[in-house]
């Protein structure tokens, strides 16, 4: 059955995380929502899927703040409120935080492997085109230094869903497809990102887990 309170609630988050200025019309945001396509798979199985939680504090409305030890991704919009997805992170070894930017987005993106990951696996191709066997999946954000200079790490979706969880990326941070195509409607080039890489860092991540 589907729940229209949390349907209504998703569409104010909207209006608010993405164009918090614009005269949009709520009918037009929900009729998007019904519309969203969905990537799932048979292949995909997570613990949980996208919801409005409370928002961390101290990050202002349209933040993406990645709580890697927790796996997950908020897009904090107004109200206390933020949307939550669950998410893959960096293997041990290439773990990362910082401050980013979104410095440009794509649509079922081309994958060019960096130079260092060509050296640790010759195996892989050194360019695939975009579609559903790329590693990139539906959507891409590419995460930009303030300096505007490509940090070569992505938020991006997956060809392989049931890494959702898990630490096995070499330091992108992997999404559901329909979580990633979701994610992308809802933020703008030059989104502040956000990458907290430990547990000190992110102890606001286990006190507000409350739901609306």
């Amino acid at each position: 059955m589907i729940n229209l309170k949390t349907i209504a609630a998703a569409a104010a988050f909207t209006l608010a995380a993405i164009a918090p200025a614009a005269a949009l019309d709520n009918s037009s945001v929900l009729g998007a929502l019904f519309q969203q396509p969905d990537f799932r798979t048979e292949r995909a199985a997570p613990a949980e899927t996208r919801e409005l939680v409370a928002a961390p504090q101290g990050y202002g409305p349209g933040t993406i703040l990645v709580d890697t030890p927790n796996r997950h991704l908020y897009l904090v919009g107004d109200n206390g409120q933020a949307m939550r997805y669950a998410i893959g992170v960096a293997r041990a070894g290439f773990e990362w935080g910082g401050d980013m930017r979104v410095g440009r987005k794509a649509e079922w993106p081309a994958w060019t492997p960096p130079a260092e990951m060509l050296k640790r696996r010759p195996d892989l191709p050194k360019f695939m085109k975009g579609g559903e066997d790329n590693p990139l999946g539906a959507r891409a954000l590419y995460l930009y230094t303030a300096a505007g200079k490509d940090s070569i790490f992505r938020i991006h979706g997956t060809n392989e869903e049931a890494t959702i969880g898990e630490a096995v990326s070499s330091g992108c941070i992997r999404m559901m497809n329909d979580d990633v195509v979701d994610l992308y409607s809802r933020v703008r080039v030059g989104t502040r990102v956000v990458v907290l890489r430990d547990n000190a860092n992110a102890n606001w991540a286990i006190a507000k887990r409350s739901k609306f």
